[in-house]
């Protein structure tokens, strides 16, 4: 018997290979004689008719199974399957639902070895963070949900199920990403029709079967194989009542495009270039293994990884050794071995975008470090990879890029690394490493992003919302948040549509003279002082006043900022400045409206109570405090949007403006507003209102004229980061939307449908603070 000598192992520290046996896979592929079909009504559907394609792994190349390409029948089958179960499974309950899901739960756990042999083959992940951080989150997705389920009736009264949800997702991680789109769609009530990722469809076949053993009731959840086009025909069909889609950015507009006027919900979880910011006073340690997993592991195959690395300058130099030095020690290579860092890349068309990136680079002049280039085995394997001296204009910089790579560039001050970090059209998610826990607090405040992660990367729990900002997407995924993406208010299916679909108005008729005079009224009203709140244009259908309406709001920024006790002072100076007037403004609604003086006093006595209600919300509409499973807590902190559009109603014209100008304010927006095209007496006189409040300049600007031109423009604009519309015609929520797709900004529409501005239910409260903020979730090391 040969012996082994121990010293030389230490002395070099060198590993074994120890690789995870895929025997439990391999026996479950054969079981199913390596061909799949698609999951619909509870039982398995393979089409005569359809194209077959392989199923390969990246590590090898070889042939892991077939599976049909669904084709629209199969599409339609799945949905009416899905819509004729949604009813029964909404009925059955909270409790009911809660036991599926545990069920479910259960089930991934006791397959976890299968799942993560499964996924680390489908789509060359490291074996131990498939099992270790898929499996077990994913698990975590469905008994945490369970727990929603059974709240849902006292957590989210006034809430019902959305419907049936077209869930398209991608090939990063997707049993987790399956997880987190079915776990929250079933305990909120909806049904399921989900397409996953062509390339990496194996976890999906295994949870289909884990659905049948939990006795999951037919059509709750179908899943559809297939391509891109399959994922068109989920979006557009006409039964499908929300849409969840993970993927591109590019895929993320076509799909707002497609559904614009359609009133789908949406949740996109787009593109992602997110930045670690390392200070000097930073355990450097820590934060080089920061990096390590939050760029490497997994080969950046999340769109969360982190792609941009800020180092402040006294501590860069340093950095960069250390980081050379742990690079130079990861372990590349089959993704089955439980020694190994890093697996491979999905795909040889994303290997090559990642290559030609990195070349594109070193010719823009950026210093190339790849310690591990001569140890990489060929193949889709790519070396852990570094660039130095990238200018923050460079292409590698600004270009999502899904493989092993980080751009490192240096800072001098937090105000300095604020503005190079937001420097991007994407706000997922960002890491933030100092010692000085003001620094890093005030610096996570600033960015614009989902999730800031604070001397920690890549936590991710049930209990906390996931998701971003920008050209990032829109919705979240997990938590309280969460749970919101999938429920709609009850109160909005008996909303009576508009019956004209256009107002059609001679702006001119409905405007003062006093105002025509004054295309930028500034001096103009009682105040000796310029009016400090607004600008108000009148125009034939000028698309200039909505830039300069939106040039003064992106100058009031410090607002957003402000102290909340001060905003809710303002709105009750607002609003007790139109109670000392209100007199004279039932007397002039009566006049341009036509309504009766008993009609024109209940609205200004509405808007009245309206305002309180707002100033009394300005400071109570709290964040939330996640308790996650690990030490770290994660606070749900509500931000405002940032610049609002917003387009009111005729009817009620005045009640209809307060009723929203009013919460966006509350929380912190600025607003560009375009009041009743019908009735723009209503609020054009309002601005000394408003004025006489000291509202700071910018904070609210009011733009009348022609609702249609200014409103494309409005939703065009990229500085806008939100819109608003509720004006009174139906084709409007269509135009905003397909508008809005520039910067994929926020959007919340009536679909033509017509709220009762009396009815507090469907017109005041919560509904509308919600959609006045933007959660960001920032986790924070608590406890041992």
């Amino acid at each position: 018997m040969s012996s082994i000598k121990i010293a030389p192992i230490f002395e070099n520290m060198e590993y074994g290979s120890v690789p995870e046996s895929d025997a439990i896979a391999r026996k479950w592929l054969k079981q199913h004689k390596f061909s799949f079909g698609h999951f619909i009504r509870g039982r398995w559907s393979t089409p005569r008719k359809s194209e077959w394609v392989e199923i390969k792994s990246p590590v090898t190349g070889e042939k892991l199974g077939k599976m049909p390409l669904g084709t629209k029948a199969d599409v339609l089958y799945a949905i009416k399957s899905s819509r004729k179960a949604q009813k029964s499974w909404e009925a059955l309950g909270g409790f009911e639902r809660a036991k599926y899901l545990y069920a479910l739960a259960s089930l991934i756990q006791k397959n976890s070895s299968l799942l993560a042999v499964l996924e680390s083959l489908n789509i060359g992940k490291p074996i131990h963070e498939a099992r270790i951080a898929d499996m077990n989150l994913a698990a975590r997705y469905f008994y945490h949900h369970a727990g929603w389920a059974q709240l849902l009736n006292s957590k989210f009264s006034g809430y019902e199920a959305c419907g049936v949800i077209g869930q398209i997702s991608s090939h990063d991680s997707p049993f987790l990403m399956l997880a987190w789109k079915i776990a929250p769609a079933l305990a909120a009530g909806n049904t399921v029709v989900l397409k996953p990722s062509e390339s990496t469809p194996l976890t999906s076949f295994l949870f289909a079967e884990l659905c049948q053993e939990a006795g999951l009731p037919p059509g709750v959840v179908c899943i559809v194989q297939g391509n891109g086009s399959i994922g068109a025909e989920i979006t557009k069909h006409p039964d499908i009542d929300q849409i969840s889609f993970t993927g591109s950015t590019e895929t993320g507009r076509i799909i707002r495009d497609v559904t614009a006027g359609s009133g789908k919900d949406l949740t996109l979880e787009l593109g992602g270039k997110s930045p670690m910011v390392v200070f000097e006073n930073a355990d450097l340690d820590s934060a080089v293994e920061g990096i390590v997993e939050g760029a490497w592991l997994n080969q950046c195959g999340i769109c969360c990884t982190i792609t941009r690395l800020f180092l402040q300058e006294s501590i860069a130099e340093k950095m960069i050794q250390k980081l050379t030095h742990r690079m130079e020690n990861l372990c590349v290579g089959l993704p089955v071995d439980k020694t190994m860092d890093i697996g491979t890349i999905i795909s040889r068309e994303q290997f090559d975008k990642i290559d030609s990136l990195v070349k594109l680079s070193v010719e823009e002049g950026a210093t190339l470090i790849q310690p591990g280039m001569d140890s990489c085995p060929k193949g889709l394997f790519y070396p852990p990879t570094l660039l130095l001296d990238v200018q923050p204009a460079s292409t590698i910089a600004r270009t999502e890029i899904q493989g092993s790579v980080v751009s490192a560039m240096t800072f001098r001050t937090p105000e300095e690394v604020v503005l190079l970090a937001n420097n991007s059209r994407y706000g997922l998610a960002a890491s933030v490493w100092s010692e000085n826990i003001t620094v890093v607090l005030e610096v996570a405040s600033k960015l614009k992003t989902g999730m800031v992660w604070i001397n920690s990367i890549n936590m991710f729990d049930a209990a906390c919302g996931f998701g971003g900002v920008r050209e990032s997407g829109f919705g979240r995924y997990g938590g309280r948040e969460g749970m919101y993406s999938c429920l709609k208010p009850k109160h909005v299916k008996s909303l009576p549509l508009y019956k004209e679909s256009k107002t059609k108005l001679d702006v001119e008729e409905h405007t003062p003279d006093d105002v025509k005079s004054a295309n930028n009224v500034e001096g103009c009203g009682k105040s000796d002082k310029p009016l400090s709140a607004q600008i108000i244009h009148v125009s034939e259908d000028s698309s200039e006043d909505i830039y300069n309406a939106v040039k003064s709001a992106s100058k009031a920024e410090s607002w957003g900022i402000s102290d909340k006790h001060f905003r809710a002072q303002i709105l009750y100076s607002i609003a007790e400045n139109l109670s000392s007037r209100k007199k004279e403004f039932r007397k002039h609604l009566a006049q341009i409206t036509k309504m009766s003086f008993l009609a024109s006093r209940r609205e200004v006595d509405e808007s009245i109570h309206r305002i309180f209600t707002y100033a009394a919300w300005a400071d109570k509409y709290d964040g939330d405090v996640h308790c996650t499973s690990s030490s770290f807590v994660s606070l749900a902190m509500k931000e405002p949007v940032g610049i609002m559009g917003i387009v009111c109603p005729d009817e009620s014209p005045l009640l209809g403006f307060v009723s929203l100008f009013a919460p966006a304010m509350a929380m912190g927006n600025r607003s560009v507003i375009i009041p009743s095209e019908k009735h723009s007496l209503s609020v054009t006189d309002f601005y000394q209102l408003l004025d006489t409040s000291d509202i700071p300049a910018g904070v609210v600007n009011i733009v009348t004229g022609n609702r249609s031109v200014l409103t494309q423009t409005l939703a065009e604009h990229d500085e806008v980061d939100g819109v608003w519309y509720f004006g009174s015609d139906v084709p409007g929520s269509a135009l905003v939307e397909k508008a809005s797709t520039g910067n994929l900004k926020r959007t919340w529409v009536n679909n033509g449908r017509k709220r009762n501005w009396f009815d507090r239910t469907s017109a005041e409260g919560e509904e509308f603070l919600r959609h006045s903020v933007e959660v960001k979730n920032v986790w924070l090391p608590y406890g041992g």
